[in-house]
């Protein structure tokens, strides 16, 4: 058994660069490990649950249909997501080995497919539970979900993963634990881009917050949703020009995969604010 150690270093002689050295693990017992990805995922759900039953008693609706709604918000977030890196990053391994795509533990979850899983189990949910809409849900859960993207891309540093570009930023991280070509440690800074998503996310949450606070249940349809979808997605686009590409293919590309399938999320989100600011807003 052993438990968790954190040492970041400052290193003076590489212009204030950070140190990455900290273990992926909270603690181990034989084979039984917790992991902070694991932790911090969990969290954002959790929390989420509450911010959703604070939102239900601020408009005095009934909150028993929460527990299902959270439900339907993890299902849909993991295979969403586990089903969107297979297809979108690695088809050819994924469509010849199928039954890889259920070892989830092995790592490989896209937040474009977690975004698509949502709008969809949503969707559903707002069709078999009588009194809420698609939108009204989003306008919502997305509060929710920025502060969740905050502590997932924590989880990413924490396991010295989606790093970004080399970079000599008086900020940047040295990932020693992840490997060179040759097979040693890293000694040279990279942008810390899970930082870079997971501080955005935190102001994203104070904005849309704060929209909600303002109308709560006066909020019209899909306004607070589609400042999430152009916000959270526009940020993705420029915040992969400093992280490197998850997979070979995308070194051909003009833009990644990331940025690629970000396009059309900014296209739907204008149109759904846009018509949150007509007279006759969207109301699916």
């Amino acid at each position: 058994m052993y438990f968790l150690h954190i040492a970041p270093q400052f290193d003076f002689m590489s212009i204030l660069s950070i140190t990455w050295e900290v273990s992926p693990e909270i603690f181990q017992i034989g084979s039984f490990a917790i992991r902070w990805y694991g932790l911090l995922f969990a969290c954002g759900f959790l929390i989420g649950q509450q911010l959703m039953h604070w939102f239900f008693k601020l408009e005095s609706r009934d909150e028993k249909d929460l527990d299902n709604l959270l439900m339907y918000m993890v299902f849909s977030t993991i295979i969403g997501a586990r089903l969107g890196h297979c297809l979108f990053y690695e088809p050819e391994y994924y469509l010849a080995n199928p039954i890889s795509i259920f070892k989830v533990w092995e790592g490989g979850l896209a937040s474009h497919g977690a975004t698509a899983g949502i709008l969809l189990g949503i969707f559903i949910f707002s069709r078999k539970y009588k009194g809420y809409t698609w939108l009204y849900l989003l306008d919502r859960l997305v509060i929710t979900i920025a502060l969740g993207g905050a502590f997932i891309r924590l989880g990413n540093l924490m396991n010295s993963e989606i790093v970004g570009k080399p970079t000599d930023v008086s900020w940047g991280f040295i990932f020693v634990k992840n490997l060179t070509p040759e097979g040693f440690p890293e000694n040279f800074a990279r942008h810390p881009s899970q930082l870079y998503e997971s501080i955005f996310c935190v102001f994203l949450f104070a904005f849309l917050l704060f929209l909600y606070l303002k109308t709560k249940e006066k909020t019209p349809y899909g306004r607070i949703f589609g400042w999430f979808v152009v916000l959270l997605f526009t940020q993705r686009i420029l915040t992969e020009f400093t992280k490197e590409n998850q997979v070979a293919f995308e070194n051909g590309l003009p833009l990644n995969m990331g940025q690629l399938l970000s396009i059309p999320m900014v296209i739907f989100g204008s149109y759904v604010l846009y018509r949150s600011f007509t007279s006759k807003p969207m109301q699916v």
